[in-house]
């Protein structure tokens, strides 16, 4: 079985500064992919060339065979799911406007949108009823970050990209919804590259965790591998597991 997503000597160079190099990735159907690293390490540049907001310097990316510079860029968008902090939700539109958006675009029936968005909110645990005409200054963090993974969910593309998604929330409300990522994971099967410089989202979400450095790919492994990895980088992110801060 060929790759969902292929990088294949990816490289991004922006104002004199290389950013990714030479960068190998093959990420099969049905897995989640977490791309872990500092601030800096590449690996929100390397989502976004999925979804073609960036191109390759030098290489290809290849979403299902074709590469992204050969994809109608809309087409492509559509078929890939996107969730980054707050949601990115239009303040403007309700709830339901907001997941029924792409379903919307393109041209399916009012009525089966309806359904489809009244089902992806009971999913997401926001009751229709309750939350459906709501607009997202009136939910929390959380229930906005609800609502966007119920957007990115709604045409049912194949690939979802999220960045970062929970970072900005509260160590609670961050907990429930990786618990809830990983049910709605193992419900639908989708396939999902995930950024986080979290290495404890990293091990609980991963079903391989990608370390990028430097622009490079440091290190590749399952999470029960990550742990007993000996690279310079991956011990620095492990040594985070054991910090703890003293009392004052």
């Amino acid at each position: 079985m060929n790759p969902l997503v292929s990088f294949r000597n990816v490289s991004y160079r922006v104002g004199g500064k290389d950013i990714l190099r030479d960068f190998n990735l093959n990420i099969d159907a049905g897995e989640t992919i977490v791309l872990l690293g500092r601030s800096g390490s590449g690996k929100t540049t390397a989502l976004k060339m999925v979804n073609r907001l960036l191109r390759p310097s030098k290489g290809a990316v290849l979403v299902e065979g074709t590469t992204t510079t050969n994809w109608d860029p809309i087409l492509l968008r559509r078929r890939i799911g996107y969730v980054i902090q707050e949601g990115g939700l239009f303040p403007h539109f309700t709830v339901e406007a907001n997941v029924g958006l792409v379903p919307r675009l393109e041209g399916r029936p009012p009525h089966e949108i309806q359904a489809r968005v009244h089902a992806l909110l009971e999913q997401v645990g926001l009751p229709p009823a309750q939350f459906a005409a709501r607009y997202p200054r009136e939910l929390s963090g959380g229930q906005r970050q609800r609502v966007g993974v119920a957007r990115a969910l709604a045409a049912d593309p194949p690939l979802l990209l999220f960045d970062e998604p929970f970072g900005a929330l509260d160590p609670v409300t961050r907990v429930e919804l990786q618990r809830q990522f990983l049910e709605l994971r193992r419900r639908l099967g989708k396939t999902a590259i995930f950024v986080t410089h979290d290495v404890r989202e990293a091990l609980l979400v991963a079903t391989r965790i990608a370390l990028l450095h430097d622009g490079r790919l440091a290190v590749l492994a399952m999470p029960s591998e990550f742990l007993k990895t000996q690279g310079e980088e991956a011990r620095a992110f492990l040594s985070c597991l054991d910090s703890t801060v003293a009392p004052t």
